[in-house]
């Protein structure tokens, strides 16, 4: 058995859920393994993503596990034999890994919910407003690195699956870069708000009921509610949560925002008269 040296956040959160049922079961690996014939090492390197796990492995395990949920499994089923390698692995090597594993969670998701309080979401910045946000980290990109990071964000954008964000007026009025590159960046998600699968609402500073500042999240729909994914900026990447009390509370304060939001049309003129101010 070939181990990966480096599994994506995909991979990691079929051992993590591998995990779950077996300790729900209350077995130890030892005994895990020995139910599947196998030893306590190699069950120890599904759950971490080191080593894949066939079909026929998996729904053993599941049934030793007494697991009972047949889409929860087909599920797992269609991670653990899923060989996509997506655009996004061109990039390995030469960015973080958690640019790929984001881009990886959003090509899998069923939706996606997002909520921005600084910075307009980076499925939807323009070219200009994405180089101006990684120009201004420390220690600065080379030229290239930047490069590459632009590029990257520009290719996730292929957005084709229900997305939704909540866009506070903070992040609207930031300049990161200049006058005409925020009113292009404006004008850039009038014409996002148009598409039939995408919906953006803003919260003005004019609002009340809105004390969920902290908001700021990605929530990526998988198969089952259960299999859903939050993402978090840390100070050096990317945070992937998916413990199901975290989940089921992300859940809440998105709903909370949205509830508190303009609506679509009413964001689109609150947007439009932002534009023109500039």
């Amino acid at each position: 058995m070939v181990l990966r040296r480096e599994p994506t956040a995909r991979q990691m959160r079929l051992g993590v859920e591998m995990r779950r049922l077996r300790e729900g079961a209350g077995l130890t690996t030892i005994e895990a393994a020995a139910r599947l014939g196998a030893n306590r090492v190699q069950i120890t390197q599904i759950e971490s993503g080191l080593a894949g796990v066939s079909d026929e492995r998996l729904r053993r395990l599941a049934s030793h596990y007494d697991c009972t949920d047949q889409d929860f499994i087909d599920a797992l089923v269609v991670m653990a034999t899923d060989r996509t390698r997506g655009w996004w692995e061109e990039y390995r090597g030469h960015l973080p890994t958690s640019f790929l594993d984001l881009a990886e969670l959003e090509h899998h998701a069923a939706f996606l919910h997002e909520v921005a309080i600084l910075y307009v979401p980076g499925l939807l910045q323009t070219e200009d407003y994405a180089r101006a946000v990684f120009s201004a980290r420390v220690p600065e990109l080379t030229h290239d690195e930047l490069a590459l990071r632009v590029e990257h964000r520009m290719r996730r954008q292929q957005i084709t699956l229900a997305y939704e964000s909540v866009i506070h007026e903070s992040a609207l009025r930031i300049r990161v870069s200049d006058r005409s590159a925020a009113r292009t960046q404006l004008l850039k998600l009038l014409e996002l708000s148009e598409a039939d699968n995408i919906t953006i609402r803003v919260i003005p500073f004019d609002l009340d009921g809105f004390a969920s500042a902290a908001s700021t999240m990605t929530y990526a729909g998988g198969p089952l509610p259960k299999l859903d994914t939050v993402v978090r900026d840390v100070p050096h990447g990317s945070a992937f949560i998916d413990s199901e009390a975290q989940l089921t509370a992300f859940r809440t304060r998105f709903r909370k925002v949205e509830a508190v939001s303009l609506d679509p049309a009413q964001s689109r003129d609150f947007i439009n008269r932002l534009a023109k101010e500039l």
